[in-house]
């Protein structure tokens, strides 16, 4: 079975969802369709998913095999920035990405602030029952969680996960990253106007429905 169930088949495996296609799983786990496509291939003719006009998920075992691979994996080589931004795809609950990462994800990682490579917290919402349940997948692969952002020196390595708990979520599609609504993280951006003023001004161009009416200098635009 290791042999059909390599990296990339085991993050298809992890985040599919009934019915999707193979473009949308690609987009979800920031892999090329090609390189998803050959996985689901290897996998359907081992059995362990099928695909009729959307895939059908393997059972539970399957999918317990390939989290199991991966976080063996992530803890001989802790994940990336990039991989972080994916791994909550793999888990069973659903989740947003909120805070800078909101922004972030909304200006299709045009917009950057308050963190360094060696420095970097994740800001990730989750429902309030969904949390020990986070707070356990995560630490499977290595990341510490904390619901506040922890100074770098209290964590062991660049990454962590800040949990936002919330009786229920809202959540919109990017580019394959599940985030907390534009409007919300519009009202966030503009309490930390200070911090988000190029990030509400790239906001205004990026959209065409937005009318957010913000003023900026020609030489102040950040470029998305």
């Amino acid at each position: 079975m290791y042999e059909v169930i390599g990296e990339t088949a085991a993050q298809v495996v992890l985040a599919a969802e009934d019915g999707d296609s193979i473009r949308r799983v690609a987009q979800r786990i920031q892999r090329p369709y090609e390189t998803v496509r050959q996985a689901v291939n290897r996998l359907e003719d081992a059995g362990f998913l099928g695909y009729d006009d959307g895939l059908t998920l393997p059972d539970h075992h399957v999918r317990e095999a390939a989290r199991d691979l991966l976080a063996s994996s992530a803890r001989v080589s802790p994940p990336s920035i990039e991989e972080a931004y994916v791994l909550p795809q793999f888990g069973d609950w659903p989740f947003a990405f909120t805070r800078i990462d909101a922004v972030y994800v909304w200006t299709h990682g045009g917009y950057q602030v308050a963190r360094e490579p060696d420095d970097y917290p994740l800001f990730v919402a989750v429902r309030e029952r969904d949390i020990d349940n986070w707070e356990t997948f995560f630490d499977s692969f290595g990341l510490p969680t904390a619901l506040e952002r922890q100074p770098s020196e209290a964590v062991q390595g660049p990454l962590q996960v800040v949990l936002e708990p919330r009786p229920s979520l809202d959540s919109e599609y990017v580019e394959g990253y599940p985030v907390i609504p534009r409007a919300e993280t519009v009202t966030y951006m503009r309490e930390h106007s200070a911090q988000f003023q190029s990030a509400l001004a790239m906001l205004d161009r990026l959209y065409e429905d937005l009318d957010l009416g913000v003023a900026y200098r020609e030489g102040e635009r950040a470029q998305p």
